[in-house]
């Protein structure tokens, strides 16, 4: 009998990464969703492609089979797909996190009452330091749920509207592939797929994705718009000299702070290679991922604990420069890349109507969350109002 994945989220991540690794595995892959449409289209086929878009322009096609769908809405049906499944997942995004609890707390009362003693671990693929708390939350702690936090890279471009009309299931991504999860998270055995990458020290994992990579991805996004605000594409804006050198200076103080706030986890080396790494994989134009998605939603991007600010905190804790990640922080209040519709995101507008209304400090307080009776937080201030 297959073993059996519950998948809440049936998004890009979640088809493109989490259900692609455990159906090769062997799985039988059960996504939870409220888009009807995906719902619907999913139980239909029973199997969907994803797209893998190599630098060199090349690509692979692998079909994802062995999948069906159940509504969120039909709680009885989520609750039996838990008791009977043997590990379950989230790709949902950390706002909707409290309500895919209530319906994992209902499942782990059930498989308790059914199944006692068979543990349900609930890999939590959200790229948040909060998922598991958030869930814990409403769960509780204690019996047979175990939560396994994770650091998720894999990098998954918004699908064109007329794609995405053609077919509602098909994915884009890149070939990465590495599953990064908490390994003292599981109650149950670790489950065998190869990618899963279990390590010692999650939280410094998760700091690396959003102080390198996230920061990295954000300041291309934000350099790049403000050196040639007509470039669409991530890819042609990492070509450009100046906004990489700028944005690897950026990436470089975040992995200072991160060798000296992780030194069991990471050397400089490692960390450099990564940087690397990354502006060669930012620089895959088959990807065809856009300024657009990368930069946008400032108030999240910028606020106390994010990339931006969060990375220039860390430094501050360990009394280190991050002038380069200041200067990102300038280069976001400019931002006005626009979608497909050709219109610029409400909340992006609003920040850079509220810094030429207000000014860059105004900002720092309100979006940024930042307070001048913290020490931290004054050198922040102080470094982003001395940027350029």
């Amino acid at each position: 009998m297959r073993r059996r994945l519950v998948l809440f989220g049936a998004g890009s991540i979640g088809r493109s990464f989490i259900a692609q690794l455990f159906a090769s595995a062997g799985y039988e892959v059960v996504f939870v969703d409220v888009n009807e449409r995906v719902v619907s289209a999913l139980n239909e086929r029973g199997a969907y492609e994803v797209v893998i878009k190599h630098p060199d322009g090349t690509e692979d096609v692998l079909a994802v089979e062995g999948v069906r769908a159940v509504h969120a809405a039909d709680r009885e049906a989520v609750c039996a797909e838990l008791v009977a499944a043997d590990i379950a997942a989230t790709a949902v995004g950390v706002g909707a996190l409290p309500a895919v609890a209530t319906l994992i707390r209902d499942g782990v009362t059930a498989r308790t009452r059914d199944r006692p003693g068979v543990p349900l671990d609930v890999i939590l693929a959200e790229n948040s330091r909060d998922a598991a708390s958030i869930v814990s939350g409403v769960t509780g702690t204690a019996g047979i749920l175990g939560l396994v936090q994770t650091s998720i890279g894999k990098m998954v471009p918004i699908v064109p509207e007329e794609t995405a009309a053609r077919d509602p299931l098909l994915v884009l991504a890149e070939p990465y592939h590495t599953l990064i999860v908490d390994a003292h998270g599981f109650r149950g055995p670790i489950p065998d797929v190869p990618e899963i990458m279990p390590v010692e020290n999650v939280r410094a994992w998760v700091d690396r994705k959003l102080f390198m990579h996230n920061l990295g991805h954000a300041a291309v996004a934000y350099f790049g718009y403000r050196r040639s605000p007509e470039t669409v594409m991530i890819a042609e804006a990492v070509g450009l000299p100046d906004v990489r050198s700028e944005a690897a200076a950026a990436m470089s103080e975040a992995a200072a702070a991160l060798e000296t706030e992780y030194r069991d986890s990471f050397s400089r080396q490692d960390l450099v290679e990564h940087r690397d790494d990354l502006l060669r994989r930012f620089a895959n134009e088959a990807l065809g991922d856009t300024v657009f998605r990368v930069g946008r939603d400032l108030p999240r991007k910028l606020s106390r604990d994010d990339r931006v600010v969060g990375a220039m905190l860390l430094a501050a804790k360990h009394d280190l420069p991050f002038a380069s990640i200041a200067r990102v922080y300038r280069a976001a209040l400019g931002f006005g890349a626009t979608g497909e519709d050709g219109t610029v995101l409400a909340g992006d507008r609003e920040v850079v109507e509220r810094t030429r209304l207000a000014g860059v400090e105004a900002v720092l307080h309100e979006v940024s969350g930042l307070d001048d009776g913290r020490e931290r937080d004054r050198s922040v201030i102080a470094t982003v109002l001395d940027a350029e």
